[in-house]
């Protein structure tokens, strides 16, 4: 039987989110309902309010969470009724050609939830990244799943559902970041934050932080940062060089996304150094860069999306590395707050006086 619950909602593009009732239906085949018990603010929900990524208004947002699986569906054999899982957005299909050449990380056709979730009166809505999960329970298609150790407390365990893994995997997976290596990250809020905590967890000797904003490599400085640069003052470029021996690093991060900082990103590597792109961009940017300079510094450009993860892999291992002391997430939460303050935090984001506000359900 469809449950009725709470939950955060765009209506239309700019205007402030509110709270409302949505229609939650009983899981289908392969489907499963999740009872959320935390879901971190992260960029990607204001960018769905703010119209950024496609008018599918009216929104649940919320997508990077954590909670306990309230009943499945049909043939779901994965997870089971109380078992505590991290929700994903990548939930592998087993048979694209990404998953056929054994690339499940880049899958091409992931799974979501088949029936819509809705407001009282009937109205589909579009969930953010095929979750929405600011709201007290949620569908979601079984694969997008993953379980973990339920010590984690599930403020921190969400977190790796989207943010912290982006960033995190930007530096481990795509920028195949090794012990000894020289990294620069560009931008230092959630996600740049991680690929240093990254980029520290796999070993690398200097970790090069970049911002504007000298709160934020404070914060860069605690995940392991061993040198920071504060942008609007120096420039990013030869203060990375500078701090590599005039060279560049080996793996320059962009964790902002325009086309100033990817410049900066492009230049400040070493020849045959490697630039990954995790910032997301504005679907308007556009980027020149000298052909030539492309050619003759060679290495790679890369992209980064969702860390080129793999939940079922990624998720458990690193929260055995937090439990273990060795991956410091609870570093992340700036604060805990209610469904109501989802706004509010919204505008703490935008003014970059938090890491991340965790709604608490």
């Amino acid at each position: 039987m469809a449950e009725k619950v709470l939950g955060v909602i765009a209506r239309s593009k700019g205007a402030p989110v509110t709270v409302e009732t949505v229609v939650v239906p009983d899981p289908g085949p392969g489907e499963a309902t999740v009872r959320i018990q935390a879901c971190g603010v992260c960029h990607t929900d204001l960018h769905y309010r703010e119209g950024g990524i496609n008018d599918g208004f009216p929104f649940l947002l919320g997508h990077e969470a954590a909670g306990i699986v309230d009943a499945v569906g049909e043939g779901v054999t994965e997870v089971a009724p109380g078992d505590y899982v991290i929700l994903n957005w990548r939930a592998v299909c087993g048979q694209c050609r990404a998953c056929r050449r054994g690339r499940p990380q880049y899958c091409f056709a992931t799974h979501n939830a088949k029936q819509p979730m809705t407001l009282e009166d009937g109205t589909e809505l579009s969930p953010a990244l095929g979750i929405g999960a600011f709201v007290q329970k949620t569908l979601v298609a079984a694969g997008q799943c993953t379980k973990v150790d339920p010590a984690a407390p599930p403020q921190v365990a969400g977190l790796l559902g989207c943010g912290v893994m982006a960033g995190l995997g930007a530096a481990v997976n795509t920028g195949n970041v090794q012990r000894g290596d020289s990294v620069a990250v560009i931008g230092c809020g959630g996600v740049g934050n991680a690929a240093i905590a990254g980029a520290r967890l796999v070993g690398a000797n200097t970790i090069i932080a970049v911002d504007l904003d000298d709160t934020k490599l404070g914060w860069a400085r605690e995940f392991g940062a061993t040198h920071t640069v504060n942008g609007g003052t120096t420039d990013p470029v030869e203060a990375i060089r500078e701090l590599t021996g005039g060279n560049g690093a080996d793996v320059v991060i962009d964790a902002v996304g325009i086309p100033a900082t990817y410049r900066q990103a492009f230049y400040a590597r070493d020849l045959a150094g490697t630039v990954v792109l995790v910032g997301v961009p504005n679907p308007t940017a556009t980027l020149e860069l000298p052909l030539i300079d492309v050619f003759g510094r060679g290495g790679a450009l890369k992209s980064s999306w969702y860390g080129d993860c793999l939940p079922s892999r990624d998720f458990p291992m690193l929260i055995d590395l937090f439990g273990q002391g060795r991956l410091p997430l609870d570093k992340f939460v700036s604060e805990t707050i209610g469904l109501g303050d989802v706004e509010a935090a919204f505008e703490k984001m935008h003014r970059g006086e938090v890491l991340r506000s965790v709604v608490l359900l």
